[in-house]
């Protein structure tokens, strides 16, 4: 049983490295999306400054055309992390099946032990009982 306890520490450990995994990926995402808001509030802010909101117009800030590339790029970097976020939660589910699994033949050893002893003690009890009921009657 020492080497079920191993494994199940095991699968425990690997399941928190996966929950840590995804936490990471999501504060990522989080981190990259209020990124690109700060950027669309300075971007809005700057074309109001400026008086123009339309990029093609030959006078557009040139700042705002540098947060426009930025905040695309913070996008594009969300949805490439949303895609690992999902393959990340995939192989945490799994993770967390086989943890699940082990536990369950633990218990069932468990309690497959647990029957056999008190088996074992009832059928002591039993022997005692016979053994006084023997003795009982002898006696009268």
């Amino acid at each position: 049983m020492k080497s079920r306890e191993t494994l199940i520490r095991l699968k425990k450990f690997q399941v928190d490295e996966k929950r840590r995994k995804v936490a990471q990926i999501e504060a990522m995402i989080a981190d990259f999306d209020r990124m690109a808001g700060d950027l669309e509030r300075e971007i809005k802010h700057e074309q109001d400054r400026a008086g123009i909101h339309d990029p093609s117009h030959f006078a557009y800030p040139t700042y705002a055309k540098a947060a426009i590339g930025r905040r695309e790029n913070l996008k594009r970097s969300a949805d490439e992390l949303k895609v690992q976020l999902d393959d990340a939660k995939a192989v945490l589910g799994e993770a967390f099946e086989e943890l699940k699994k082990v536990e369950m033949l633990d218990e069932r050893d468990h309690a497959r032990e647990k029957a056999e002893q008190n088996a074992r003690e009832q059928s002591e009890l039993d022997r005692i009982a016979a053994m006084r009921f023997t003795a009982g009657s002898a006696h009268a």
